[in-house]
């Protein structure tokens, strides 16, 4: 059992090694979690679109609420559309490093699966070990704001640059775990990408419209989703 439980850990540790909660570079100028300013702007940034919306937040709006001159700002985003872009490439990144840790343990297959729809589908809570951002108030951002950061004329050159990697890489790690109970089914990769965007709708929808969906306190979108993709590929 010690050697069991000694192997494990160092899988994880091999295995985390190589995943961190980074963003694409070309995303930035300088690297915001280099500095106190930076964690300053990334944390008051969240709660800012958070309170005013992505179409009302500027980055003279967030100077005078972090108490710095709006060109410091620019000197780590070129723009308020690349400062979204950062956000929600953060979160991606987080969500995938959840997923990982949740379930890397796991053997069986479908369970791996239905773990892995839980985390990307459940409620976000705080995670303490990144005290700069608030992950439930990004939630809500990413919920409410992401297709802004790729409903854009300028979206294919911006993918060639790997602006969305962090984002398409959690959903290959989904097709995979499909494709490895279902390795026949030809429509993985749509499936995969349908629980990322489909949570996030149905989310919006139970938050703005819930005349249209089911989901409420008993019916949730982690069991929607688990009920709808292993019926699909059973």
């Amino acid at each position: 059992m010690l050697l069991y439980l000694q192997t494990n850990q160092q899988i994880m540790k091999n295995l985390l090694s190589g995943l961190k909660i980074s963003v694409p570079e070309k995303i930035y100028i300088k690297d915001p979690e280099t500095s106190e300013l930076g964690k300053k702007i990334i944390e008051n940034g969240i709660l800012l679109i958070n309170e005013i919306g992505f179409e009302s937040f500027t980055f003279k709006k967030l100077g005078l609420k972090i108490g710095s001159n709006e060109s410091s700002i620019y000197r780590y985003f070129e723009s308020k559309h690349k400062f979204l872009l950062y956000l929600t490439s953060w979160y991606w990144a987080w969500l995938e490093y959840q997923l990982v840790i949740e379930t890397f343990s796991i053997s069986d297959k479908q369970e791996k699966l239905e773990k892995a729809i839980s985390v990307i589908t459940k409620p976000v809570e705080k995670d303490t070990n990144f005290s700069h951002i608030n992950e439930t108030l990004l939630h809500k951002i990413i919920v409410n704001e992401s297709s802004k950061s790729y409903l854009t004329k300028e979206v294919k050159d911006e993918n060639k640059k790997g602006y969305f990697e962090v984002y398409k890489r959690l959903i290959f790690r989904i097709e995979k775990m499909i494709l490895d109970i279902e390795p026949s089914y030809v429509y993985a990769i749509s499936l995969a990408s349908t629980i990322v965007e489909g949570s996030l709708h149905q989310h919006f929808l139970k938050e703005y419209f819930p005349s249209i969906t089911n989901l409420g306190e008993n019916k949730t979108s982690t069991i929607f989703f688990t009920e709808m993709i292993i019926k699909t590929i059973s």
